[in-house]
């Protein structure tokens, strides 16, 4: 191995970058409000901007994010673009348009000029039929055109629409968000889950965010397992069905404040990856996100 150069530290006592890519951001103090999260909601219904997350204590420091967009008002997606103008913590955006309507070719195009902005998020439309509609493929090809990705949130049946957007869209790079609302007990994964995820995952270009553990577990207030060995069976099946290339770790925060800390998410992953060794553990926090949304780190202005 080749001495470092003058200032650098040896590499062996680098640790790897930590990109979060599952974030939210949002202001209810704004004129406008916010659509979500619901005023009743005692946890979410706040503030939260970079500098709330990046003051919370954790295992490693988060060296840049990639923020979700929950909001489905059209103008907020520039709200968040907005914030990472002032916010080289922001290295990636994932927007919420309506790819399949009309109007969705023209939104890209306003939004996907941006650095920042890496894809949009689906929650598929009941219709199975919506899956296979030639204005929403030929959207979805657009968004690859735009080497942008697509996320992908629900239950178990996004693991049948990323295998169905795989096949039609080759080049779409389609990331499953929270495991595809698994539910986590502790045991053996369903069969029929691991199957769906099997097929998706025989895809290049089908990515799985390690995010959604402790909200899987179902339990609130704080009452997740705080154990590794907990979500072991699940995090064994998809390093398995995935690989220490297609993994992306996301915390999900705030939302995971409902069930543990974000502290205790970013160490069950740690824990877990770091056995698996320096290679896996730098895809997992960095590298494999890298792939999955082309982000690159910002200086501030």
């Amino acid at each position: 191995m080749p001495a470092p150069l003058a200032g650098e530290e040896p590499a062996a006592t680098l640790e790897p970058v930590v990109i979060d890519t599952h974030t939210h951001f949002y202001d209810p103090s704004r004129p406008q409000g916010v659509p979500w999260p619901p005023k009743d909601d005692a946890v979410l219904y706040r503030t939260v901007l970079p500098g709330t997350y990046r003051a919370l204590p954790q295992p490693r420091a988060v060296t840049g994010t990639v923020v979700i967009e929950a909001s489905p008002w059209l103008d907020d997606n520039q709200w968040v673009l907005d914030l990472a103008e002032k916010e080289p913590f922001i290295v990636g955006f994932v927007g919420n348009l309506p790819a399949g309507q009309p109007a969705f070719r023209e939104q890209l195009k306003r939004f996907s000029g941006h650095p920042v902005f890496r894809g949009i998020r689906l929650r598929p439309a009941p219709a199975k039929s919506r899956w296979e509609d030639s204005r929403f493929i030929a959207d979805l090809k657009l968004l690859a055109e735009s080497d942008l990705s697509l996320d992908l949130v629900g239950g178990p049946e996004i693991l049948e629409l990323a295998a169905r957007l795989a096949r039609a869209v080759p080049p779409l790079r389609i990331v499953i968000d929270h495991l595809a609302g698994l539910r986590i007990d502790g045991k053996a994964l369903p069969g029929e889950w691991v199957e769906a995820m099997q097929t998706a995952a025989k895809y290049p270009s089908v990515f799985c965010k390690v995010s959604g553990l402790v909200e899987g577990s179902g339990q609130r207030d704080g009452k997740a397992p705080r154990d590794t060995e907990f979500y072991r069976p699940t995090l064994d099946a998809i390093w398995r069905l995935c690989g220490d290339d297609r993994l992306v770790y996301g915390s999900n925060w705030p939302v995971c404040e409902h069930y543990a800390a974000v502290a205790t998410v970013q160490r069950i992953v740690l824990e877990y990856f770091t056995a698996k060794g320096s290679a896996a553990l730098e895809g997992v926090l960095s590298g494999n996100a890298r792939r999955a949304y082309k982000w690159t780190h910002r200086k501030a202005r």
